[in-house]
């Protein structure tokens, strides 16, 4: 779970840890800082990136003992939950490292292989540039792993409270490989799958393709609760929104090689705010 101490990337931790309980896995909560030495090749403003200026701390190692107390902030905060029953009580480490986030966040990834990852995304009226929001969608697209997206928003704190999960699917083979990752993560929670397509050329086959896939998969896991709908032609980013609204939808999955899906979602733009003012959860598998 990478955190930044923010509202939103303490959102992550509450699912992080509920998703960990019933992965019987362990939490590495991740935190990458910059410091002034970064600055100077990185064009952007200083402020917006959150370094604290010379009247805030006037030293790297000042900067440096303050995020320590940060980190040590939430792990006693989180500690407390794990006390009183409001997490579950899953051991946790923290973990920091200095450098550009999605750099190093991919690079602790690509070291360590977790299971998923955890991150939290800005709400859609927030209009500050932040550390971990602007590094999710980057994460998403070049991480290897399955990454679970968490808006800021979002109304409820577990996977377990997802009624609704929607499954995207172009009717490719690799969405057999990302069903089967998406089914591992999903498996301990009793959620209506909903499958559907992102295709939005005007296909008549496309009712035809996603019946078969509703029958394949539902040979293949006879105990889950399977259905399929076929999204009105048009706007593809439309049709997603109402059909999450439509069927009540409290997840979204898909896989990373729909990278214009992805581009499209996390761009700030009116389509990425569609999508999110929903504050609908992403899961993402890498197929």
């Amino acid at each position: 779970i990478p955190v930044d101490f923010s509202a939103y990337s303490l959102k992550a931790c509450d699912f992080g840890f509920n998703v960990a309980s019933r992965m019987h896995a362990e939490v590495v909560l991740l935190h990458v800082h910059f410091t002034p030495i970064y600055i100077p090749s990185l064009q952007y403003d200083i402020e917006n990136y959150q370094v604290p200026s010379g009247n805030d701390v006037t030293t790297v190692k000042g900067m440096i003992e303050n995020i320590h107390k940060q980190l040590n902030k939430l792990s006693e905060d989180i500690n407390e939950k794990i006390q009183n029953g409001e997490y579950p009580n899953v051991k946790f480490t923290c973990v920091l490292r200095e450098g550009i986030p999605e750099e190093e966040i991919l690079y602790y990834i690509r070291q360590e292989k977790p299971l998923i990852v955890v991150m939290g995304t800005r709400g859609e009226h927030q209009k500050d540039l932040d550390l971990i929001g602007s590094v999710t969608g980057e994460v998403i697209e070049v991480n290897k792993v399955p990454v679970l997206a968490i808006p800021e928003n979002v109304p409820f704190e577990d996977l377990s409270e997802a009624k609704n999960i929607a499954f995207a699917t172009s009717f490719n083979q690799r969405d057999l490989v990302a069903f089967d990752e998406f089914m591992e993560i999903i498996k301990p929670y009793n959620a209506h799958i909903h499958l559907f397509n992102i295709s939005t050329s005007k296909n008549e086959w496309n009712e035809i393709r996603l019946t078969g896939v509703n029958e394949y998969f539902k040979k293949q896991y006879p105990q889950a609760h399977i259905t399929h709908t076929v999204l009105a032609d048009g706007d593809l980013l439309l049709a997603i929104e109402k059909f999450v609204r439509d069927e009540h939808i409290d997840v979204i999955a898909l896989s990373t090689y729909r990278r214009n899906i992805l581009a499209r979602m996390f761009n700030p733009s009116i389509a990425r705010k569609m999508l999110f003012h929903t504050d609908t959860p992403l899961l993402v598998m890498h197929a």
